[in-house]
């Protein structure tokens, strides 16, 4: 039995990858912050499943969480198969009047976690010659987002990353993926602190996780490098780049999302 490991899995896109998983019969690896949700989640999914489902507690911008969760893994004698770097926060506003320690927490977990967790257990599989790898980006990934300045540039960081990773190991039968979701219906906007009618403009059709994770998981199998998931708009949103002029395009988004 294969053995999925999750970032980010106590709720929205995590916790669904953790559903559709245990339901095709991987064991999983659950990684957050909440004890409490993670062993919920995980407990009903043992139960409905007959899987083997490990918690990790763990914040991931702690400098040295990846280190602290593959040492966890090693102790265990648990192989990871499937990696799914999935934890990761974005944040409002007008850069200079942010709080510093947000945009640095922010690039500790969307882009130096990623990349140390995706290091620790890409070699192994390389080294077995099977293995995936499936990173959520964002349709963010494609343009830059002004007041959503850091976010975007961590996100088009994954996808870069990604799609470099997943040319550099075709030949050691290990698959990467960036799944690039538009607006999906979790608690982003949420936390990002988005102002309620910019959060309508911008989501105006919001996905559901499930579909986001149904289309991520087909995409995988297919061997792609990376899939664009949701509907119409957001296939227009990531291929403007193509069109525009590249000042253009930065102020038509900055228009969009300065708001009010």
């Amino acid at each position: 039995m294969t053995t999925a490991l999750i970032t980010g899995a106590s709720s929205g896109i995590g916790a669904v990858f953790a559903e559709k998983l245990a339901s095709r019969h991987h064991d999983l690896v659950l990684v957050a912050r909440s004890h409490d949700k993670l062993q919920a989640l995980a407990d009903q999914l043992a139960q409905q499943h007959g899987i083997q489902v490990t918690v990790i507690p763990q914040d991931l911008t702690a400098p040295d969480a990846a280190q602290t969760i593959v040492t966890q893994l090693a102790h265990q004698n648990i192989e990871v198969d499937l990696l799914i770097n999935n934890a990761g926060f974005g944040t409002y506003g007008d850069f200079a009047e942010g709080e510093l320690d947000t945009y640095l927490r922010m690039i500790q977990l969307n882009v130096l976690a990623l990349v140390d967790l995706t290091h620790r257990c890409l070699q192994p599989m390389r080294s077995r010659r099977s293995g995936s790898i499936l990173n959520i980006g964002s349709t963010a990934s494609f343009q830059p987002i002004p007041y959503f300045a850091v976010y975007a540039a961590t996100k088009a960081f994954v996808l870069s990353f990604s799609e470099s990773l997943w040319h550099e190991c075709k030949s050691y039968g290990v698959k990467v993926l960036a799944v690039c979701p538009g607006p999906t219906e979790t608690e982003f906007f949420k936390v990002a602190d988005f102002p309620n009618s910019l959060g309508e403009r911008v989501g105006q059709n919001y996905a559901s996780p499930d579909a986001v994770v149904e289309n991520a998981l087909k995409a995988l199998e297919q061997e792609h490098s990376n899939i664009v998931t949701g509907g119409f708009m957001n296939q227009v949103m990531v291929n403007a780049g193509r069109f525009l002029p590249r000042e253009a395009l930065t102020n038509a988004v900055g228009n969009l999302f300065k708001g009010n």
